[in-house]
């Protein structure tokens, strides 16, 4: 039997029950914690009901939550934060969109309240949308970037970071600078390739497709994300997402240069740092236990 939450983080309203507001929903669930839903389109919240992620949130919100998740497109966060802020609907407040520093810009902009605000982002996610796509156990071991604006008081982030164990996830502190540049280089970009990649084949001949293996099918898995999301995440994050999409343009650009006068040099080249590139993810993301 799991031990109770952490009185810091009993009850929570999660505003948005897509893919990963309700998978954290179910997550904190499954760890003991009162979990109120809330969301525009009714059929969502239905599911997410359903689902045993949590009870809707009543029209007059009883007592305020520990902390309110905001789990809706990075272009809505900060008008859905200063309205949740507005009615006092929590002690503490965080997001899950995986873009930080213009969407804190644009609270501070807005007035809202930064003391009580810890911008955050669970590096997990799925290709799907929707609630029926959302598991509890998305965020099991994965990294969760805490972002939080030198105003922002310690307890309010370590209450953010409690809600993140929870999850089963690992509370990483970073500058929104730096979370930006890093994900641009880690899934913003890696998204557009397999957008890019998958795009030469929207009016393929089945023929052609019938010859397909599963390498194709791995590297344009992730294409399949919802566009408009996408779109907004992209647009949120354009300067860094635009600096790393351009050196990858260089280098594909000079292996069609190489293709076409035929030099075996520049296409090993790219090869090889290719093997050197995904060695070290490998190394990284599962690394050889030592003996």
């Amino acid at each position: 039997m799991k031990p109770p939450p952490p009185r810091t983080v009993r009850h929570v309203i999660v505003v948005g029950t897509g893919v990963i507001g309700t998978s954290v929903a179910l997550a904190l669930r499954q760890s003991g914690v009162t979990v109120h839903l809330a969301d525009r389109d009714p059929d969502a919240l239905a599911q997410a009901v359903r689902m045993g992620a949590g009870e809707a949130l009543p029209g007059t919100a009883g007592r305020r939550a520990a902390v309110v998740i905001i789990a809706t497109p990075p272009s809505t966060v900060v008008e859905v934060l200063a309205d949740a802020q507005a009615r006092g609907l929590g002690s503490v407040y965080t997001d899950v969109a995986s873009t930080k520093s213009r969407i804190l810009a644009q609270a501070e902009r807005a007035g809202c309240d930064l003391t009580t605000y810890v911008p955050g982002h669970p590096l997990a996610g799925h290709e799907l949308s929707g609630p029926s796509a959302a598991h509890a156990d998305m965020f099991t071991a994965r990294p969760w970037a805490l972002c939080p604006h030198p105003s922002t008081p310690p307890r309010a982030v370590r209450r953010v970071a409690a809600l993140v164990t929870l999850c089963g996830a690992r509370p990483t502190i970073l500058t929104p600078e730096t979370h930006d540049e890093m994900v641009a280089a880690v899934s913003h970009v890696p998204h557009l390739v397999s957008a890019a990649l998958a795009a030469r084949f929207a009016a393929a001949d089945e023929h052609i497709l019938s010859l397909a293996g599963k390498g194709l099918q791995d590297t344009t898995r992730i294409a399949r994300g919802a566009p408009a999301l996408w779109r907004d995440i992209l647009q949120h994050n354009a300067h860094p997402i635009a600096t790393v999409l351009e050196a990858i343009v260089h280098d594909l650009t000079e292996a069609a240069l190489a293709l076409r006068t035929t030099d075996p040099e520049a296409l090993t080249d790219l090869l090889t740092r290719g093997n050197r590139g995904r060695d070290q993810i490998l190394n990284v993301l599962h690394p050889t236990p030592t003996p």
